[in-house]
């Protein structure tokens, strides 16, 4: 077996003033010989990078026999040429990009997971967050099990390993019963591709296809990349094998509501990619009109903080007929990095990524709309930045409710103590960052924004509402005892 050698270290990640997303996920069960299942994996994983940072990792399925290669970084810097034309012949691959929010950030926790066990070896991505990860782990280090990472991931491989005997799709419905949380996944077997959502389709899961040949990936835009058509979403509860038979689908349990994560729309998935057969540029452009319509103000021009909240800010500028021009400018070789500087610069780091364009701004009432306020940090930065730059006044709107509460089920967000939301009203907020207006949208106009309706999501961050029952809080900060009814 190829295999990465896994250094023993670890890179710090400094706080952030904004939600990240967890993982993305690709997968491809090659039935064409002109596609090379380590080239579509590759650009797969490039159009998803913005679901992680930390690392990246393919494993493939050549001759029977599974190989894979992990390192901490970026797609690109992680695949050299020399790297992926090594696996070309492989008839399966899967990828994954990470940014953790359960584990270190070393790269003994990097993913595809590679296990063998006695029915041969499997390899598996995972995004999202399972709540019950720590005691089925110590459950199975009370039976003997030996943990070589911190992940929730290696839980579940544990777990499916246990079943082995049922078979794979068997195996996975077991362990589906017993886990509980969100977790979109791809799965490789010797001669299988398989992916799986949860009951409650927390995380986005879609399938694709380039004639015979199947795709699996977290967004549709993984999908634009290798010129493959988009098919459907994989369900939650659902499922999906793909090998030699063709596809099969089994639904293992299906939710009464399901809860797909609304910050999908909000931030984390790409402006092109579509989720549950909705534009995610079209659900922010929507957002953004919707604001205008509920808090209108006199203004010069409207703004968008680069790059997430650019469709929401048109949206707004289309509505209330102020014009649309750029605020800020962005250095478009930042990156994200995990050296922390000395103190003096990290309190720049904002000054680093923008710069306000006084030119636009100069003598301006401007409206800035942007995706979320977290910390409240980079808002108050952005603020004094433009009336620094000449700006009159500076009327915050925001395209998605207050964050007041954590998430739980995949992506990182601040504890409930660094939450600016979730200890001050709106106008303490205001006054905190500097605005001369500050309004958010609510959750009702958010989910209309999203699908019209039609759609169940999860808003806990918003409203404390989980899919996932809350039954008790215990202590400070994001301890709470959580349960969900069946599988």
């Amino acid at each position: 077996m190829r295999y990465k050698k896994l250094p023993i270290y670890e890179r710090t990640k400094p706080a952030v003033d904004s939600m990240n997303e967890e993982c993305g996920v690709f997968g491809i069960y090659k039935n064409d010989d002109f596609i090379e299942a380590a080239d579509a994996t590759f650009y797969g994983l490039y159009a998803l990078q913005h679901r992680g940072q930390e690392s990246a990792g393919i494993a493939v399925s050549r001759g029977g026999r599974i190989e894979y290669y992990k390192d901490m970084g970026l797609v690109a810097e992680v695949f050299k040429e020399n790297v992926i034309s090594d696996f070309y012949g492989a008839d399966i691959a899967i990828g994954h990009v990470r940014y953790s929010t359960t584990g270190r950030s070393l790269v003994g926790n990097a993913q595809p997971l590679v296990i063998s066990y006695r029915n041969g070896t499997i390899a598996l991505t995972h995004n999202g967050n399972l709540i019950n990860a720590s005691g089925i782990r110590k459950e199975l280090e009370k039976d003997g099990a030996i943990f070589q990472t911190t992940i929730d991931t290696e839980v579940i491989a544990n777990l499916i390993a246990r079943n082995a005997d049922d078979g794979i799709i068997e195996s996975i419905k077991k362990t589906m019963s017993k886990v509980r949380g969100s977790y979109a996944m791809t799965i490789m077997t010797k001669d299988k591709l398989i992916g799986v959502r949860d009951p409650f389709g927390i995380r986005p899961l879609a399938l694709g296809r380039i004639d015979e040949t199947y795709v699996i990936a977290s967004e549709t835009a993984a999908f634009d990349a290798i010129d493959a058509e988009y098919v459907r979403d994989i369900e939650p509860g659902e499922i999906v094998e793909i090998s030699e038979d063709g596809l099969k689908s089994y639904i293992q349990c299906k939710k009464e509501k399901t809860a797909l994560c609304v910050f999908e729309y909000v931030y984390f998935a790409r402006p092109d990619s579509y989720i549950e057969g909705v534009s995610v540029y079209g659900a922010r452009e929507k957002a953004g009109a919707l604001l205008a319509k509920r808090y209108p103000v006199e203004a010069d021009i409207v703004s968008g903080v680069p790059d997430s909240a650019r469709p929401a800010a048109l949206g707004y500028a289309e509505e209330s007929g102020i014009l649309y021009k750029k605020a800020l400018a962005k250095n478009r070789y930042i990156g994200r990095t995990f050296i922390q500087p000395q103190q003096y610069m990290r309190e720049r780091g904002v000054k680093i990524k923008l710069n306000a364009l006084r030119r636009n701004v100069e003598g301006k009432r401007v409206v800035l709309v942007d995706d979320s306020i977290v910390r409240g940090t980079t808002s108050k930065k952005i603020v004094e930045m433009l009336k620094a730059a000449g700006a009159k006044e500076v009327h915050m709107r925001i395209s998605s409710p207050p964050v007041i509460a954590p998430c739980y089920f995949g992506i990182d967000t601040a504890s409930h103590e660094q939450l600016i939301g979730a200890k001050n009203s709106v106008e303490e907020i205001r006054k905190l960052i500097g605005a001369d207006s500050l309004h958010y949208l609510s959750a009702e106009d958010l989910i209309e924004a999203a699908t019209e309706g039609k759609q169940d999501f999860c808003t806990g961050c918003f409203t404390k509402n989980y899919p996932i029952d809350v039954i008790k809080e215990e202590g400070k900060g994001n301890k709470l005892i959580l349960e969900q009814k069946g599988c």
